[in-house]
């Protein structure tokens, strides 16, 4: 008799236990028996995840593109012309404005352009009235240099060919143009003469007057049109740190008697406004993947209150052998964060092939930010979580009985 308590005791039952690759197995015994329902719940997510994602990794696709073209191009760079406006009408700087701008100390380089009244057209049957919004400019010969601008076909402007009757068409005005080549010599009609193309210009980010201009040198313009050669815009490269210090006195030193007529811009500007523009769309962009995300959670929660609905007498019969209320939890919250973590891996995936192809379309270097895979797997997971805190709760407080029931 003195062994019964002891023999009761070997007899109670060990505690139940879940251990984690139990949990893994038995949360993803669901979505294995229903696996058009588990795509089609995981779809949401992939489509959240894949437009943030791919918004991230296009946003900073190109503004990686753009802070190599204000690498390439200088923030050092200054433009000053008369308060018109860079094709503004007649408007001119004094005629020693490049040589007084030259003598400012941080100033390392400076050219100007002449925008002249005569007009460009492919030959001399065409309507004189239909310039394609082309315009005419005389050129300085170190413009290119000062502009770290490039030549894509052909050669740019030297002593020679300034003197004589050629052209430098921008790339946009060779294209009006129907220019695509210079090796065989093409014509075209300035003025009422006749002009060799020697070279096209790759585009200008920072100056896109030039893409639409035809430039030819100074002393042709002079001799031959009788041009005067007062700037209409002058372009400088100072020394790094200097910009301001030269912004200040550029106005005092181009126009003593009326400095507040010249307008004095910095190019790089734009398209740092460009980036803070492309910023602001990535931002609503990113609203409307969050939009689709959540979405996508209440729809994994609705599947989720279903499965629990469906499984009632699965949970009454694992309750009946020993299964406890946090095993229960732990399965249906397990089951819907491998149904989110299923749509978050595929939309990271399906977000970098579109953020590869669509750079890849525009020539820019392919950037997928690691921030963006790792924010968008943290925000499946997240999403996945509070989706299926409250079906695991109600699938916990099924009594057995209650579950066996239900049939």
């Amino acid at each position: 008799m003195s062994d019964g308590p002891r023999s009761n005791e070997s007899r109670k039952l060990k505690p139940s236990k879940l251990r984690p690759a139990d949990v893994v197995s038995v949360g993803s015994s669901g979505l294995r028996t229903r696996k058009m329902r588990t795509a089609l719940s995981a779809l949401g997510i992939t489509i959240g995840i894949a437009a943030m994602v791919g918004v991230l990794g296009i946003s900073e696709s190109s503004r990686a593109d753009l802070q190599a073209q204000i690498e390439a191009l200088g923030t050092n760079l200054l433009s000053v012309q008369p308060s018109g406006g860079f094709g503004g009408g007649d408007g001119t700087l004094p005629e020693e404005s490049v040589a007084k701008v030259s003598r400012i100390g941080p100033v390392e380089r400076v050219a100007d352009v002449v925008e002249m009244e005569q007009t460009i057209l492919r030959n001399d049957v065409v309507n004189p009235n239909e310039t394609g919004g082309l315009s005419v400019m005389a050129a300085d010969l170190d413009l290119l240099a000062t502009l770290n601008g490039d030549v894509s076909t052909g050669v740019w402007l030297d002593e020679a060919k300034a003197s004589v009757p050629t052209v430098v068409l921008g790339s946009v005005a060779a294209e009006r143009l129907a220019v695509t080549e210079v090796d065989q010599g093409p014509m075209v009609y300035i003025g009422g003469e006749w002009f060799a193309v020697v070279g096209i210009l790759a585009p200008f980010p920072l100056a896109p007057d030039l893409d639409r201009a035809a430039l030819i040198g100074k002393p042709i313009a002079a001799s031959m049109f009788e041009a005067e050669l007062n700037p209409s815009i002058i372009v400088l490269r100072t020394r790094a740190g200097s910009i301001d210090q030269v912004r200040s006195v550029l106005g005092p030193t181009v126009d003593p008697q009326s400095p507040d007529e010249v307008s004095i811009s910095r190019p790089s500007e734009l398209l740092e406004a460009q980036d803070a523009t492309e910023s602001a769309f990535t931002n609503l962009f990113l609203g409307l993947g969050a939009v689709s995300l959540l979405v996508g959670g209440v729809g994994i929660a609705n599947v989720m209150v279903i499965a629990v609905i469906e499984r009632r007498n699965e949970i009454g019969l694992r309750r009946a052998l020993g299964a406890t209320r946090a095993h229960i939890r732990r399965q249906f919250l397990t089951e819907s964060l491998i149904l989110s973590v299923i749509g978050g891996l595929a939309g990271v995936v399906l977000g970098a092939l579109v953020t590869a192809g669509y750079s890849t379309a525009q020539g820019w270097q392919v950037v997928v930010p690691p921030l963006a895979i790792i924010g968008g797997l943290a925000s499946a997971v997240i999403i996945g979580a509070i989706a299926g805190l409250y079906p695991a709760m109600r699938a916990a407080r099924l009594a057995p009985t209650e579950a066996l029931r239900a049939t």
